[in-house]
Parts: structure tokens; C-alpha cells; sequence
């Protein structure tokens, strides 16, 4: 999310539509603010000679910055290019960002360090789609001021007029996204007309060039408040010493203070500090540290040191904002991964409250997020976690989701507030619990979680694994997703986004009653692998297994038991598993059964031999 600065050093991202100009902006600011070396001068000389060898001796500005041979190629900035330049004024680190649509998680992971934006507009075009979204996740990100660039204004004359119209409409959209600050400027990139010095084809701008414009903006404030540091790292170079290192994001912290180990309750005294690998008596915001606590308290990465007198507060299920980034849609109830600070968790959306229509910020009615779209959502994570709203603390308000089988991030987004169900439920203290139940039963409880394509004899098998059990003396219970259809999850369909929550309350179910201590038996399709590792995420170790039920989808239709095959061919059901509905096998199931090579009684009773020794005190 957007960095903060203490030394002089601005961060800033150029964005904004395709073809609008950004690289050659960008390239001619370096070469007007004197930050290109002679070698690079003579391949940008060469460079632009093989890339427009009808204009002999014109410098094509955009070849600095658009590195990749499928920019050059295609004519437009896909990764992010980071530039790091200084003048006599200021230094500056800025990241050219990619206009494409397509390549919106790439302007979001460069947004996410910078406190500045310039936004690129072509005279002749005004405001775009695009440069409404960048503008959007610019103020999603926390970035609260912008240069508004207005380029090719030689290709409308240099009208005022035209200048003053778009600079109208941009003030509008920074107000309603709540952008603070807005510096309007004519320019013409290629020829470099108010990028360093002033242009005398357009004496009616009076304000500051863009260099200007960025030596003179404000520096980002530190963060004000109390100290936070998220842990990073642990160091135990030996027994007798235990250190923790991080990077102070808020307040500051001295020798004696006392501070709080969060999520928790746990408090002790900063015993000694290091800034930077030197002694030192207090550290403030921005500086590396390594401190140890007295008494030797435990915590680890992910946690956070606060301020005894001023933590932060700790919840489990938040309102937030977040940015679709992966190429698969965001269904509400399936589970992700959550980086935030130095911590990680375990996170699911519960709600899709609205998402936004980036071009209006009207909210839409959503059941699902697609690529590049942004919505408010309802969060819910597997526990608390210390925090503050991102527009208070950027480093404890924003984090970002990562799929747990790609292990891609596919969100990017900010924490607004913490729900407040979330601080007023907690868990009941029972006196019976599990241990005593399973004694009870003389057995150890199990998930035993059949999946398969419909048709391939799930059912069937776990039917005749429940009467083999059952003979046994085992205390079992059968929950077919047919049958729970009919009851509990009777108000869900078939899209994806309804089988991620069919999926996840028959885990619940499944987990009470392994708490009970049952053996339970669940048959259902779950399609997806990430439904399935989150069914075995609710059980303690060994106490999930996954059985694969491996029909070849032929054999399936060829029995088709309930008709459904012959329906979903004909068009007459839609979402139907295998047909036109993906199905996800397991890459390593701990029972793999080909129901082709023995009959389901064999089948079954070859797994009641093989959980024996699983249920069995």
C-alpha cells in the first residue's frame, strides 16, 4: 500500500490510458532533468534510428523506459519500470506503469509503494475509462495528490480552452474520490514543452513546469500515533539471547517502554535496541531496529509490538475494499490466503457487499469479482489479527490475498473497519470436548470426504463403508450432499460461487461432528481443490481424509443414475460437473480408488481395513 518517506525522497508512479504518453514523458523528463549518461544517450540515438528510420535524428524518449521486446513491439508499457533520478532539489524513485486495462495489477503493484501520481491525458481524447480506474486505485492505494499531465496539446492548437476543460473534469473526479491535491499541466512529451522548462507556445499557463511541480510537492508525513512494529524476524543466535527485528511503522520506542505483544496479551519491557546493527536508546518511525524484551516473552513473525498504553485493536472479521487481480473470479466463502504486515492467515470473503463501477464509483450489485474489479467486501479470518484502518496506518491496513493452489496474489485491498460481531462473539468453554466424547465411543473421530465425478459411485461406496463400520461397533453418520440439499443447503444453486458455500457448510457440519465424536462420512462432487483444502484446514492433523472415487467421466454417463448426464448434454442443465462445469481432481488424495478394477463392496470394504487403525483407539 502507499509508502510514507522520511528523508527527501519523493516516490511517484506515471499512469493513465494506452497511448497516452507515459514512457515518453517519462524518458524525456530523465533526459531534460540531465539524468541520462552519454552511453545511453548513443543507444537511445541507435535505438531510436532502427525503430523510425524515417525521421532521422528524433529521439523516441519512450525506448528508456519500455524495456521488454513485447512493449517495443506492441507499443505499450506492460511491467512496471522503476527509475530512480535526483536533481539539485529533490531525489525520486518513479515506477512507469502499463495503461492496458489488462495490465491493471501491474499500475496497483506500483501504486502500492508511491505517495504521488501523474496522470497522463491526451488533449484530443479528455478523460478515459482507464484514467478514471488508475485514478480510482490511486485513492484505493492512499495516494491523496496528483500532476494532472495534459499531452499532445500541439495537436489541438495549445487551445486553453481544451486544457481548462479537462483540468474541470479531472478536479471533479479527485473530489469525489477524495484526492487532496491536483496540480494541472499542458505538455507536449516529445517535444518536451513544459517538462523541465517553461514552453513559449503556451504563454497562458502560468503555473510550474512538471519537474517544478514534483521538487514542490509535499513529502508524505509520517505516520502519527503509537509505536508499531510487526515483527519480521526472530534472532536466536544462542539460547540465552532472543531478538526481534522489524521496521518501526508508527510512533517511536525507547529503552524501558513497555510495550504489548499482539494479537495477545502479553506485555514486557524493551531490555535493549539496535538501530541499523548500532546500540541505540530509542528508535522512531522508518528505522530498521532489533530489540529484546524483559522478560523473555515468546512471540513470533506476524505479531506485533505496540504500545502498552495505546495497542492496536485485534478483530477477526472486517469491512474492506479490494482489488480483483487474478484471472479467475473471486467467489464468496472460498479461502485465500491474507499477507498483512508481516503476518499471514487465513481469510475468506463472506460478503460482496457492492462492487464499484469505476468509472461513475456508483456501487453494483455483485455476486462475484472478474479481473480489475473492485468491491467492498465483508472479511472473515481464521483469527484476530492486530491492526488499524488503512487511512490511519497503511502498513497494518492493507494487505493482500493469495489463492492457495496457484499461490498467486489475486487481491490487493484495504482494511476500513472491523466488524462489530467480530469483537462480540467468542467461544463458549465446554467441560465435555471432544476427547471425552471419542472415550465415550471407544473410538477416534474421523472426516472420511468422498470426491468424485457424479456417477462415479460415491454414494454407493460410503453407504457400504457405513454398514461395515457400523458392524464394527464404530458410531458413524452419513451426510450426502443430495440429501443435505434438501434441508440446509436447499436455498443454493449450482454456479460456482453457491458450490464454494455448499462446500463450506458441509465442512462445518462435518467438523461438529468429528467434535461429537463421530466418524462421519461426507459424499459429495466438490469440484474445486480449494474447497477441498478447505474442508481439511477444519480438522486437527489426522483427522481428514480424502478419498478420490476415480470414474472415468465415460463410465459416468454411461451409468448416469439420476439422469443428469443426458440433461446437461441436451442443454437443459447448466453448471453440471464434467460437462461445462470444470472438475479439479485431486493431485494427491489419500485414497485413491479406480472403481473400474473392483466392485464396490471390494472397494469398500478394502477401505475399512485401510481405517482401521485410524479409528481405532
Amino acid at each position: 500500500m502507499a509508502a510514507t518517506e522520511t528523508d527527501d525522497l519523493l516516490r511517484f508512479i506515471t499512469c493513465g490510458s494506452v497511448d497516452d504518453g507515459k514512457s515518453t514523458l517519462l524518458g524525456r523528463l530523465l533526459h531534460d532533468a540531465g539524468m541520462l549518461p552519454e552511453d545511453h544517450l548513443a543507444t537511445l540515438a541507435c535505438d531510436s534510428a532502427r525503430q523510425h528510420p524515417d525521421a532521422p535524428g528524433k529521439l523516441d524518449f519512450a525506448l528508456l523506459t519500455d524495456g521488454l521486446a513485447a512493449e517495443r513491439e506492441q507499443g505499450i508499457t506492460i511491467d512496471v519500470a522503476y527509475r530512480y533520478f535526483h536533481t539539485a532539489h529533490r531525489s525520486f524513485i518513479v515506477a512507469d506503469c502499463p495503461g492496458h486495462e489488462q495490465y491493471t495489477r501491474n499500475m496497483a503493484t506500483g501504486a502500492s509503494t508511491a505517495s504521488l501520481a501523474v496522470v497522463l491525458v491526451d488533449a484530443r481524447k479528455g478523460l478515459l475509462a482507464q484514467t478514471r480506474r488508475h485514478s480510482y486505485i490511486c485513492a484505493l492505494m492512499g495516494i491523496g495528490q496528483v500532476i494532472l499531465a495534459v499531452n499532445k496539446m500541439d495537436l489541438v492548437g495549445f487551445d486553453p480552452t481544451v486544457f481548462e476543460g479537462i483540468r474541470a473534469a479531472y478536479q471533479a473526479l479527485a473530489d469525489q474520490l477524495g484526492i487532496a491535491r491536483v496540480v494541472a499541466i499542458p505538455v507536449v512529451a516529445t517535444d518536451g514543452d513544459h517538462i523541465a522548462t517553461r514552453s513559449p507556445r503556451m504563454p497562458w499557463h502560468i503555473g510550474p513546469t512538471l519537474l517544478q511541480a514534483l521538487e514542490e510537492a509535499p513529502l508524505p508525513q509520517p505516520v502519527d500515533g503509537d509505536f508499531r512494529l510487526p515483527i519480521q524476524l526472530v534472532v536466536r543466535p544462542h539460547q540465552d539471547y532472543r531478538g526481534y527485528a522489524g521496521i518501526v511503522e508508527a510512533g517511536c520506542v525507547q529503552v524501558g517502554d513497555e510495550v504489548l505483544v499482539q494479537p495477545g496479551k502479553t506485555t514486557a519491557r524493551v531490555a535493549t535496541l539496535h538501530v541499523a546493527g548500532e546500540p541505540a536508546d530509542a528508535a522512531r518511525r522508518g528505522q530498521a531496529v532489533m530489540l529484546t524484551l524483559q522478560p523473555d516473552v515468546q512471540a513470533g513473525r506476524g505479531q506485533v509490538l505496540a504500545s502498552a498504553g495505546a495497542p492496536c485493536p485485534e478483530a477477526s472479521q472486517f469491512a474492506c475494499h479490494l482489488l480483483w487481480m487474478g484471472e479467475e473470479p473471486m467467489l464468496p466463502g472460498r479461502a485465500y490466503d491474507l499477507l498483512q504486515g508481516t503476518g499471514r492467515v487465513r481469510a475468506r470473503i463472506t460478503a460482496i457487499k457492492h462492487k464499484v463501477d469505476v468509472h461513475t464509483q456508483a456501487p453494483l450489485a455483485a455476486r462475484r469479482l472478474e479481473l480489475n474489479e473492485v468491491g467492498a467486501c465483508n472479511l472473515d479470518l481464521d483469527h484476530d489479527i492486530a491492526f488499524e484502518p488503512f487511512t490511519s496506518n497503511p502498513a497494518l491496513g492493507g494487505f493482500v490475498l493469495v489463492d492457495l493452489q496457484s499461490r498467486a496474489t489475486v487481491a490487493c485491498g484495504r482494511l476500513d473497519f472491523a466488524l462489530r460481531r467480530s469483537a462480540n462473539i467468542h467461544w463458549q468453554h465446554m467441560d465435555v470436548d471432544k476427547a471425552i466424547r471419542s472415550h465415550a465411543k471407544a473410538q477416534k473421530p474421523l472426516c472420511v470426504w468422498f470426491t468424485g465425478l457424479s456417477g462415479s459411485g460415491k454414494s454407493t461406496i460410503a453407504n457400504l463403508l457405513e454398514q461395515r463400520l457400523t458392524a464394527l461397533g464404530h458410531h458413524t453418520y452419513l451426510l450426502d450432499g443430495d440429501n443435505v440439499r434438501h434441508g440446509l443447503n436447499n436455498d443454493l444453486g449450482f454456479t460456482a460461487e453457491a458450490r464454494v458455500e455448499n462446500i463450506r457448510r458441509l465442512a462445518e457440519v462435518a467438523h461438529l461432528m468429528v467434535d461429537a465424536g463421530l466418524v462421519v462420512l461426507v459424499c459429495a462432487i466438490s469440484p474445486f481443490a480449494a474447497e477441498r483444502e478447505f474442508a481439511r484446514e477444519r480438522f486437527e492433523p489426522g483427522e481428514f481424509v480424502e478419498v478420490y472415487i476415480d470414474t472415468p467421466l465415460a463410465e459416468c454417463e454411461l451409468r448416469d443414475p439420476k439422469g443428469l448426464y443426458r440433461k446437461a448434454r441436451k442443454g437443459l442443465l447448466a453448471n453440471f460437473t464434467g460437462i461445462d462445469s470444470p472438475y479439479e481432481p485431486p493431485a494427491d488424495a489419500d485414497v485413491h480408488l479406480m472403481t473400474l478394477d473392483a466392485s464396490p463392496q471390494l472397494q469398500a470394504d478394502r477401505l475399512a481395513a485401510w481405517l482401521a487403525g485410524r479409528i481405532t483407539p
